[in-house]
């Protein structure tokens, strides 16, 4: 059973392949999709310019999560993890994408669309909306971070 059901979705250029080919899985599933993504291939675009959308969505929604892709996956999270109430994971698996969710409440799931199947990110992206966050002493991890931000 899903427990993120609800997705913002952007891309740089090097993500818009494997963006549309997770916005038709997400919208199988049965999830409502907002996407936010470039949808010009052939013109090269900062990927920094492609989070802000999915971050501001998220922050104000607990209950929805995003998907942020590039080519390898690691400026959009650097980027998206700069934001309050952001918790981005870079998952090249399924077991990152459950212990992001289950240990660390992501609410960001970052692909790298040049170093993954689609298969692989169908099913990383399938494990990360139907894991649970389990609280106890992660919960009082999440809430040291949150200090970090109210002091910055």
């Amino acid at each position: 059973m899903l427990i993120l059901k609800k997705v913002f979705i952007s891309s740089d250029h090097a993500g818009i392949k494997l963006r549309l080919i997770i916005n038709s899985y997400l919208e199988s599933l049965g999830c409502t999709v907002k996407d936010y993504g470039c949808i010009v291939n052939d013109v090269v675009v900062d990927y920094p310019d492609y989070v802000k959308d999915v971050i501001y969505d998220v922050s104000r929604d607990e209950q929805s999560c995003g998907i942020l892709i590039c080519g390898t996956g690691i400026g959009m999270s650097i980027a998206a993890n700069r934001y309050k109430k952001i918790r981005a994971a870079l998952c090249h698996n399924i077991i990152f994408a459950k212990l992001a969710r289950e240990h660390n409440n992501a609410n960001i799931l970052c692909l790298g669309s040049r170093y993954i199947s689609n298969n692989d990110a169908k099913a990383i992206t399938y494990q990360f909306l139907i894991t649970e966050f389990s609280s106890g002493r992660h919960a009082e991890r999440i809430k040291k971070l949150e200090n970090y931000d109210n002091n910055n």
